[in-house]
């Protein structure tokens, strides 16, 4: 099957979608020969988290690491769907990596699926967004500069995850792969 991308970035912040979308796209593209991955978890393994832990807790040369992976795996390799906070922006430059941002117009939403993921309280789910995507952004615009890592302008498809469904959500990205039924 030919696809109009070589790789796929799958980018946003807490509790939007993107480990939900990364497991919906695995058992089309895995059948065909596509890895798929998640940085965070390479992140959770190394600072022995279980939750999606902050930035904080990793080194810079860590986050230089694992950028430096991504990007080789998205420059070097084919059918490669990497799913991180930070993938679509390392691979912003990249044509042949389809990059997908998944957002949330609904906060109360993100809340309720970090409360059901993590098990946690309402208000404990509302200060760890917060805290965790803070202290992230501030760590990565240090490192990597005054970015705002999120924008449209680098992603070829942004989906709202409020109002776009997860097995819709997982359609449209592979519509925009080329993916086809045989």
């Amino acid at each position: 099957m030919k696809f109009k991308y070589n790789n796929i970035s799958i980018s946003g912040g807490i509790g939007v979608g993107t480990t939900t979308l990364l497991k919906n796209l695995k058992p089309y593209l895995e059948p065909l020969g596509w890895t798929l991955k998640s940085t965070g978890q390479f992140v959770r393994e190394y600072t022995k988290e279980n939750v999606v832990p902050l930035a904080t807790l990793v080194s810079e040369d860590f986050d230089r690491k694992i950028e430096a992976e991504v990007e080789k795996t998205f420059k070097t390799k084919k059918h490669y769907v990497i799913e991180g906070w930070l993938s679509g922006f390392i691979a912003r430059e990249l044509k042949n990596t389809l990059r997908v941002l998944l957002v949330c117009s609904e906060n109360a939403i993100r809340v309720d699926r970090v409360v059901n993921r993590d098990k946690v309280s309402i208000e404990e789910a509302k200060r760890n967004i917060k805290l965790r995507e803070e202290e992230n952004f501030k760590k990565w615009r240090k490192v990597y500069g005054n970015y705002n890592f999120f924008n449209p302008k680098y992603y070829h498809l942004v989906i709202d995850t409020y109002s776009s469904g997860p097995l819709e959500t997982a359609g449209k990205v592979l519509d925009r792969l080329g993916y086809k039924i045989r």
